[in-house]
């Protein structure tokens, strides 16, 4: 119903905030990842998803469509509530849960607050067909990180599967290699030697 709304913030919580447009104050739950980022009285637009129970109707915010898209995913996983969801996305960033569900790495998923093994593992089963590694290792936003939108698969997953034999979980050879940059022209031993220097 509400996909956004442009406004001022007026209130910030550890778990919620408020943002007024037109008059009108609205009461946003949102994870500790969006609220760290907000400034009062700064014009903001945040992202939204309203959850409609029998005694409640809840807004949830966000700061990119992206969160908001994955957040409805975990929300379609058997067990996962929107508060549920919502931790998850406090402790692990849309990327960072992208790797760990297709790396199989459970245990960085449980690590949210109200998530335990078999919760983090059926995420990991119902999600892992939904995240593609292209929509991880693509062109990065951030500046230290180089993005692998032009590396090979097959260079990416010989040089994973190398980090991995080293003793690095699958999560942190896939963001280690992600942060190499000129990777497009590596070859399988290159971006291993290059990725190494991002976990060491």
């Amino acid at each position: 119903m509400l996909e956004y709304i442009k406004g001022t913030i007026e209130r910030i919580g550890p778990n919620d905030f408020a943002i007024e447009t037109g008059g009108v104050g609205f009461h946003i739950e949102a994870g500790t990842r969006v609220t760290d980022k907000l400034k009062l009285h700064e014009t903001r637009t945040v992202y939204t998803h309203m959850n409609v129970r029998e005694d409640d109707i809840s807004l949830f915010g966000f700061l990119s469509r992206d969160d908001v898209q994955v957040f409805r995913m975990l929300i379609g996983v058997s067990g996962i509530g929107p508060k549920v969801a919502l931790s998850i996305l406090s402790e692990l960033s849309t990327d960072d849960l992208r790797m760990a569900v297709l790396s199989e790495d459970a245990k960085a998923i449980a690590k949210a607050n109200g998530v335990g093994a078999k919760m983090a593992q059926r995420v990991i089963m119902e999600l892992k067909d939904k995240f593609k590694l292209d929509d991880v290792l693509g062109t990065s936003d951030d500046e230290d990180e180089g993005g692998l939108g032009n590396a090979s698969g097959d260079v990416v997953s010989d040089t994973a599967l190398a980090l991995t034999s080293l003793g690095y979980s699958n999560m942190e050879a896939l963001k280690a290699i992600k942060k190499v940059k000129g990777s497009e022209t590596m070859t399988p031993e290159q971006l291993l030697k290059e990725s190494l220097k991002h976990l060491i």
